[in-house]
């Protein structure tokens, strides 16, 4: 079902923070949500001035200042059956009234339900101010705010009800540079270290404590260069006209600064304000307000890796800390110097907090905030299950830049591929397979049969003369000492059935890497039958199964028919009437053991086979799949059979991945349309379907993150991450073209019972 949302606020081509705020919330709501949701904006007018909105989103416009007006509008949004929902961004002088009484004069007349944001909550409000918003608070449906003090001060001091009240942060545009000094130079301030400020001036801003800071930074940095990015403030202008601007530059001159201090006076694009951001050294914020909540310029300077020096305003308290920037008291310029010449000299200290800082907005990029907001529309309408945003294209980005001449490498630092982690034979025959995948669900060309040369290449490096493989690889490309303190059976196991996968799809390989791929294979052969892990064996068979698509042969299936009865046999040693399982405890990569049996079963024949796989699989998806989304096995503690519940945290992408190839497998031999409708489900972990609301998926880089913690994601995106994510994802295209087939027929997507039920 669409939905339809009417957003009342300041809009572009109005230069004001909430404008631009409201503009990016609803960019990252439509991209992400594009054919589930239509938008539509009141813009409120400026007192003064008439703008024309290009926007055709823009279908109404409000004089906020005029009760009449308002009284209107309510009633023609009454009257407006398509608008479901009404998003009211609220701030104290953007609406007319004593403490912005015309909006509840109108909200007391409007029929639809409505969400309301408070961009600021005073802490000591009077006794009118309380009553406004408190009356406003219990008109709407839910009432936002962008900082957990403004949400406490709402609950204890305003009596709104904690069950109201949503805390979603101010969004963040990420983004990634390459070259800092390539970017420097084409802002012609190469070789200079930089100090940046950005917003619409106003007496508030308190620029001239950063300027006075400027005289002490200079004698320890002469190329420090101070840039007071932004114009005047309209609303300042239209009164006092650039008074303050030229009180600054005075300043300026006065302390003879003018190399050291920049005006860029103007009203910046988004692609210039992050282009200032990312070149920054450091950040300065010197409100000088102590009760602003919030900052969209704050958090857009931590996102971008600025190490931040800022007053002590609401949100600088919660988000700041010594790992990530400097508080200093307000309208103290002595602090603010010290703290600078302190991070100028100590440039590691410097990158740690740009580091720390890029972390910690990561949760707030706005695709996550679009994320949360349609959370609150499904609790406001009270929807069963969330609206899910669309599927990501399938850009292969970040594996290229995990890839080498020699092969994929293992970790990444938060986005940056480490060299120094090495390779693994794991993750080259994972990606070997995604690749595969890839020109199977889309097509393939020359760069994917580049990368599944140096895949392949890697895996014949790895193998010995014996036939079997070794694991680790250095750097260098020496074999490393793990290889001997590992038991090296499950990613043997995992090799062979990223070659069998592989010659599988010999319909679109060249005819050299099939060529490759055999030789690789079919030393294997006389060492497989001596598996003893489950879960190597169960690579194994599912490596015969695809093996067997390609070329078959009466050892493949003696070999399947020797693993499938010692995997038969683990079962019936562990399995009783409540615990489905092969072993006594759920570890890692489960769903390859009952994809593996419901294999063994197609090859064979045998049904004791088919039983396991079914209950095995049964009995793992209702212990992963928890209050319609995935919850997985933690990495920090397996699921024993006495545990009552799943350890918290520790969720890493391959156990979603895994699940999915066993839910599509299971589909492809049963032909149950439920099990592709689970794996929808289970690959909605990654677009926000999880305990922490929040994308495991990187939109910026194309990657996937590394794990979902207790209370946060981890940032760095490795090649098992995200190969797996990359499995997921092309595994929805087969989704995809089943939704497409099963409309074309009868128009429902009801899933049926599955075989494991």
């Amino acid at each position: 079902m669409t939905r339809t949302l009417l957003f009342v606020t300041s809009f572009p081509p109005r230069e004001c923070g909430i404008a631009t705020f409201s503009q990016d919330l609803i960019n990252a709501m439509e991209k992400s949500f594009s054919g589930k949701l239509e938008i539509e904006v009141c813009a409120l007018l400026e007192a003064g001035k008439q703008l024309t909105y290009p926007n055709p989103q823009v279908t109404y416009t409000l004089n906020p200042f005029d009760i009449d007006s308002c009284v209107a509008f309510a009633h023609e949004v009454n009257a407006n059956s398509k608008i479901d929902l009404v998003v009211f961004e609220h701030e104290f002088g953007l609406w007319g009234g004593e403490y912005g009484h015309n909006l509840l004069g109108m909200l007391s007349l409007l029929d639809k339900p409505f969400v309301i944001r408070f961009h600021t909550v005073l802490p000591y409000p009077d006794p009118k101010c309380t009553k406004v918003v408190s009356l406003i608070s219990a008109l709407a449906a839910k009432v936002l705010v962008m900082t957990k003090a403004s949400a406490r001060l709402l609950e204890e001091v305003y009596h709104v009800p904690a069950s109201k009240v949503v805390h979603i942060p101010h969004g963040t545009h990420a983004q990634i540079v390459d070259d800092v000094d390539v970017l420097k130079k084409q802002y012609d301030v190469q070789g200079r270290t930089i100090l940046s400020t950005f917003g619409l001036l106003s007496e508030n801003k308190g620029i001239e404590t950063g300027i006075k800071a400027m005289r002490e930074i200079v004698k320890h940095e002469p190329d420090a260069l101070y840039l007071i990015l932004g114009k005047t403030h309209p609303v300042v202008y239209s009164h006092q006209g650039e008074k303050y601007r030229e009180y600054l530059e005075q300043l300026v001159a006065e302390y003879g600064l003018e190399k050291n201090v920049r005006f860029i006076n103007s009203y910046l694009s988004l692609n210039a304000l992050l282009g200032y951001l990312s070149l920054t050294d450091i950040y300065l914020f010197t409100s000088k307000d102590p009760h602003q909540a919030v900052s969209g310029t704050f958090v857009y300077a931590m996102s971008a890796g600025c190490a931040v020096i800022s007053t002590e305003f609401v949100q600088a308290k919660e988000m700041l800390d010594e790992h990530c920037g400097c508080l200093i008291d307000f309208n103290n310029h002595d602090q603010l110097a010290a703290a600078a010449i302190k991070l100028i000299a100590n440039p590691e200290l410097r990158n740690s907090m740009s580091l720390n800082a890029i972390e910690k907005t990561r949760s707030s990029i706005w695709e996550n905030v679009a994320l949360a907001h349609m959370g609150v529309i499904s609790e406001v309408f009270a929807e069963d299950k969330p609206l899910l945003p669309n599927l990501p294209a399938p850009y292969l980005d970040h594996i290229d830049r995990l890839t080498t001449e020699f092969g994929m490498l293992q970790f990444s630092k938060y986005d940056t591929p480490d060299p120094e982690s090495g390779y693994t034979l794991d993750d080259n025959a994972r990606a070997l397979i995604s690749m595969c995948m890839y020109m199977k669900e889309l097509q393939p060309s020359s760069f994917i049969y580049s990368l599944c040369r140096k895949y392949i290449d890697f895996i014949g490096y790895c193998q010995k003369p014996s036939g079997k493989f070794l694991n680790y690889v250095a750097i260098d490309g020496s074999f490393s000492d793990m290889n001997d303190e590992v038991n090296l059976e499950d990613a043997n196991g995992r090799t062979i059935w990223a070659l069998g996968y592989a010659m599988s799809n010999y319909k679109f390989l060249p005819f050299d890497i099939l060529q490759d791929l055999n030789s690789i294979f079919r030393p294997c052969l006389k060492w497989l039958e001596s598996l003893k892990s489950p879960r190597a064996i169960a690579f194994a068979i599912k490596g015969l199964y695809y093996f067997r698509q390609y070329r078959r042969s009466d050892i493949t299936e003696d070999i399947v028919r020797t693993l499938a009865f010692r995997l038969q046999q683990a079962y019936n040693q562990e399995a009783d009437g409540t615990w489905k399982w092969y072993e006594s405890y759920l570890t890692y990569g489960n769903a390859v053991l009952p994809e593996a049996m419901i294999m063994a079963w197609q090859i064979t024949g045998d049904d004791r086979y088919r039983k396991t796989a079914e209950d095995s699989m049964h009995f793992l998806w209702h212990k992963t799949c928890n209050n319609n989304h995935m919850k997985m096995i933690s990495n920090k503690s397996w699921y024993h059979r006495t545990d009552v519940e799943i350890a918290e945290g520790g969720e890493q992408p391959i156990e979603v991945a895994y699940t999915m190839l066993a839910l599509h497998s299971f589909y492809n031999i049963t032909k149950d349309p439920s099990c592709l409708e689970r794996s929808r489900l289970a690959f909605s972990w990654f677009l926000g379907n999880n305990h922490l609301k929040q994308l495991v998926y990187n939109p910026l880089t194309y990657g996937c993150y590394d794990g979902l913690e207790t209370n946060n994601i981890n940032q760095n995106q490795g090649a098992e991450s995200t190969v797996c994510y990359l499995m997921g994802r092309l595994l929805m295209e087969e989704w995809n073209k089943h939704k497409y087939v099963t409309s074309k027929q009868d128009n429902s997507l009801e899933p049926a019972r599955i075989g494991f039920n």
